[in-house]
């Protein structure tokens, strides 16, 4: 089985491959293409050292040429950034102007992301063979996962959340991470934890109680929150639940892009020392706990069709009521060769879908400007986005947006 990483210059990129090496035999060819030549052979050759220390048999080449690393492959995983990390500095800097939270996932600044990333990433799911299932690992995944499904591709998008949040619990149980069946439900970086089952048995209320002040402390959010909500939000609900306390932090302190910059250059020096096989203790920082296995989880399950329960993006085809079926949710599913379905649910409650609803409509306006363009569908998404929602602040984060991404945005030529 071919599997072509887009975006494979990542230093991001050996966590992925280190998962294929430990855990996906049925990976024979990995290609990894990426624009930047210089930084994908540094990438490259680790990644090729890595497979080997694994003893994977698994053959490794890294390629520009977009067709040449697309052909043939049968799973496409998608993990590219464009304009790299100063867009991404500039994604969480511009908000904050028009004291909003600076992020590169939500919010204004994750917005903008979308509007660079969704033609590039169709451009190439595109030119891929017909009938490749495409893993969007890319930000913000269920925006991008969205923007591919209605393009008529088989596709399927990835977040950590869940994987992690499983592996601590199953941890604190004293359980096989495979035993503990999460209750996750949302939207991409808008999921909660509503039940943990092993055995058919909810264990999230004995978490919860023994743990509290560690979730707490982790997630940044208060222990009355977590403790009235009686599940468990995911980290990136601290920017809607305490939206103004992270802007004032945010003012007083360098971007995450900019720390994430400067662990790079190091990786990128660690990787080019030709004794090094091994992943460095560093790329930790780098983020993404456990995508890898997350990731050869998936692709394994669509492959050998095996039943696997996952967390993914697909669309939401009732599975929530308030929204419309084309909506791309994120959920516990059954995945299979034919692709992801849900497993059956409750229903959410007000206070949770009321904010599923609102930044649903939020994206399905995101995904039209980011197809069309328009500075008039720019300021619509941005006025719908609960984290903006007035005239004032959405009229000046268009203009801000707009000047930011100039550069990237071929409609504004």
């Amino acid at each position: 089985m071919k599997i072509a990483v887009v975006g494979g210059g990542s230093t991001y990129t050996p966590e992925l491959i280190d998962g294929f090496a430990r855990l996906a035999p049925f990976a024979s060819e990995i290609v990894l293409l990426d624009p930047h030549a210089e930084r994908l052979a540094v990438v490259g050759a680790f990644a090729r050292r890595l497979l080997a220390h694994h003893g994977s048999g698994a053959t490794l080449r890294w390629t520009s040429d977009v067709d040449d690393a697309l052909r043939g492959a049968a799973t496409v995983v998608i993990q590219l950034r464009v304009g790299g990390q100063r867009a991404r500095i500039s994604d969480e800097t511009f908000p904050l102007a028009c004291d909003c939270v600076g992020q590169e996932t939500t919010g204004a600044g994750g917005f903008a992301k979308a509007l660079r990333t969704v033609p590039v990433v169709l451009d190439i799911a595109r030119r891929a063979d017909p009938g490749a299932w495409i893993v969007n690992f890319t930000n913000p995944v269920g925006i991008v996962t969205r923007a591919l499904l209605d393009d008529g591709h088989r596709a399927a998008g990835l977040c950590n959340m869940a994987i992690s949040f499983q592996r601590r619990g199953a941890a604190a149980l004293g359980v096989e991470p495979s035993a503990l069946i999460l209750d996750h439900v949302g939207l991409n970086h808008l999921t909660w934890e509503r039940a943990a089952y092993v055995d058919g048995v909810d264990h999230l209320p004995e978490l919860i109680d023994k743990g509290l002040d560690d979730m707490a402390s982790g997630l940044q959010l208060p222990a009355e929150l977590i403790a009235s909500l009686r599940c468990v939000p995911s980290s990136y609900l601290r920017y809607f639940y305490r939206h103004d306390q992270v802007v004032a932090e945010q003012r007083g302190r360098s971007t995450r892009g900019e720390r994430v910059s400067q662990v790079e250059e190091q990786l990128l020096r660690m990787y080019a020392d030709p004794s090094l096989d091994q992943k460095p203790a560093l790329l930790g920082e780098r983020g993404g706990a456990f995508y890898s296995e997350a990731a050869v989880g998936l692709i394994a399950s669509l492959r050998h069709d095996d039943g696997g329960i996952h967390a993914v993006n697909v669309r939401n085809r009732g599975y929530f009521p308030f929204l419309s079926d084309d909506a791309v949710i994120e959920a516990t599913c059954r995945v299979g060769a034919a692709g992801a379905v849900p497993l059956p649910a409750p229903a959410l409650r007000p206070e949770l879908a009321g904010l599923v609803a609102g930044v649903s409509a939020y994206e399905e306006l995101a995904v039209d400007a980011a197809l069309h363009g328009g500075r008039d569908r720019v300021y619509r998404a941005l006025l719908a986005h609960p984290l903006v929602g007035q005239h004032d602040k959405a009229d000046r984060l268009t203009n801000e947006l707009l000047s930011a991404n100039r550069d990237h945005l071929a409609w504004l030529s």
